[in-house]
C-alpha cells in the first residue's frame, strides 16, 4: 500500500516533521494554521500550497522588502509541499519550481545556475560572501550544498547563510529528481558534482556539505571527484536495507527512482565501509544519537574509517539534528571553512 493510502499517519507525520519545518525557517504559528485544517497525509501537499499562494498574494502591494519577505516564506512553504511521495507528479514539480522561483525573488543576491544534462544536470543558487565576488573572473572559495531524498536547495538556504558569513560562496543544488531538477536520481552523484564545479567561476578550492541521503551522495562526490578537498555530511546513511525501510522512504525512493528495480538497486548501492578506503579527504560526520530510521544505518563508522574522518556526534539530537542545531552547525561551518581555507 502507498504511504499516502494510510490512514492515521497524517498525526506522526505531523509532529515528526515540525522540528525540520521550523528549522529551515518556517515560523511555528504558520505551520500551526497550515497543519491545522489536515485530517489525512494526502491533504498535505494542497494544504502548504494553498498557505503559499496566500502569502504571495498578502504581500503583492507591499513594498520590495515586504515582496521578499514573502517569497521567502512561500518558497519554504511551496517546498514542504513537496516532501510526501506524491502520485500527482504535476502536482509535486509545480510546487517544487514555484519554490524555486520564490527563492529567487527574495534573493536577487543568489545567482541561478542551471545545467539541463538529462542524468548528471542540476538546478541551483549561487550564493556570495559579499558582492565583490560577483566579479566572474574572480577566484574564491566554494561549497557545494547537496540536499537529501526530499529537500531542496531552498530548505537549506539558512545553512547556505551560515557558511556565507564565514566568508565562501555556496552553490546550493538540487540534483536529478531533487527539488525543481527533472529526472531520476543519479546514484554516482560526483558527476553532477563535477558538473557543478565546472559551471563555477574560477574556483580555488571546493568543500561539499551535504545533508541527509545527501550525506552518502556528497561522500560518493569526495570519494570520486578529486576537486573536492573537504566534506561535512550530516545524518547521512551508510546503509539501507530494503525490507526494513519504513513505506514513507520506500516509495519515494521508488517515485524518484522509476521504480521498484531501480529503487532496490539505489538502496543496495548505499555502502559506507565499502567506501571508506577511498574517502581520503577531510571529512566531517554530524549524526544525533537519536537518530534512529528502520533500515537505515548511519555514516558513524565511516567516519572512523576514512583516512581523516572525525565524528561530531550530539547525544540528544534527531535526524538532521534539527532541535540542536546550535550545538553543531556553527562549530561544523567552522571546521569546513579551516579545512578550506
Amino acid at each position: 500500500m502507498n504511504f499516502l493510502d494510510l490512514d492515521d499517519v497524517h498525526t506522526g507525520f505531523i509532529a515528526a516533521n515540525r522540528s525540520r519545518v521550523l528549522a529551515a525557517g518556517v515560523d511555528p504559528y504558520a505551520y500551526d494554521r497550515v497543519i491545522d485544517g489536515i485530517g489525512h497525509i494526502r491533504e498535505w501537499p494542497g494544504a502548504f500550497i494553498a498557505a503559499a499562494e496566500a502569502r504571495v498574494a498578502l504581500a503583492r502591494d507591499g513594498s520590495a522588502a515586504t515582496r521578499a519577505e514573502a517569497d521567502r516564506a512561500a518558497a519554504l512553504l511551496f517546498h514542504f509541499a513537496t516532501v510526501l511521495p506524491d502520485t500527482d507528479e504535476e502536482r509535486r514539480t509545480r510546487a517544487a519550481t514555484a519554490a524555486a522561483e520564490a527563492m529567487t525573488r527574495a534573493l536577487p543576491s543568489a545567482v541561478p545556475v542551471v545545467d539541463e544534462h538529462p542524468a548528471e544536470g542540476f538546478h541551483g543558487f549561487l550564493h556570495f560572501p559579499n558582492d565583490s565576488v560577483h566579479e566572474r573572473n574572480h577566484s574564491t572559495t566554494t561549497v557545494i550544498l547537496v540536499p537529501g531524498m526530499n529537500s531542496s536547495a531552498v530548505e537549506f538556504t539558512g545553512v547556505a547563510e551560515v557558511l556565507v558569513r564565514r566568508g565562501l560562496a555556496v552553490l546550493a543544488i538540487d540534483g536529478p529528481g531533487q527539488g525543481a531538477c527533472p529526472g531520476r536520481w543519479q546514484p554516482k552523484f560526483e558527476r553532477v558534482v563535477g558538473r557543478a564545479i565546472d559551471a563555477l567561476p574560477d574556483v580555488a578550492t571546493v568543500g561539499v556539505w551535504a545533508m541527509s541521503m545527501g550525506g552518502w551522495l556528497g561522500a560518493r562526490a569526495a570519494a570520486y571527484e578529486p576537486r573536492v578537498r573537504a566534506l561535512v555530511a550530516v545524518s547521512g546513511p551508510g546503509e539501507l536495507r530494503w525490507p526494513e525501510l519504513v513505506p514513507y522512504v520506500s516509495d519515494t525512493f521508488r517515485r524518484r527512482t522509476g521504480g521498484e528495480a531501480a529503487a532496490r538497486a539505489f538502496a543496495a548501492n548505499v555502502d559506507g565501509n565499502g567506501l571508506a578506503p577511498k574517502l581520503t579527504v577531510p571529512t566531517l560526520v554530524v549524526e544525533g544519537g537519536k537518530d534512529e530510521i528502520p533500515g537505515v544505518g548511519n555514516l558513524a563508522e565511516l567516519a572512523g574509517a576514512a583516512k581523516q574522518g572525525e565524528l561530531m556526534l550530539i547525544p540528544e539530537g534527531g535526524h538532521l539534528v534539527e532541535e540542536q542545531r546550535h550545538e553543531w552547525l556553527p562549530k561544523a561551518a567552522d571546521w569546513l571553512a579551516t579545512r578550506l581555507g
